[in-house]
């Protein structure tokens, strides 16, 4: 994975991003030394995110399954949360 420094960014912008990701789909950004952040397209981003929501919804599916759910009314759901803090 590329990495960038935040020097890189203040002295050369949006190209070192640019130049970075034409690299790879993402790239590290490195703040004195340490590794911050990590940029990437916002098409990827949108890919993760859709990855991620995919995940969710596999595991309440399995959820659903194994039966690891309970019916509630919404206050009965209220007043279960309050009761768990």
């Amino acid at each position: 994975m590329p990495q960038l420094t935040a020097n890189d960014l203040k002295t050369r912008g949006i190209a070192a991003i640019e130049a970075a990701l034409a690299q790879d789909t993402e790239a590290i950004v490195s703040v004195r030394g340490n590794d911050r952040y990590v940029v990437m397209d916002l098409a990827h981003y949108h890919y993760l995110r859709e990855c991620e929501l995919e995940a969710a919804l596999a595991q309440t599916r399995a959820d659903l399954a194994a039966g690891r759910f309970r019916e509630d009314t919404p206050e009965a759901h209220v007043a279960s949360l309050l009761a768990d803090q």
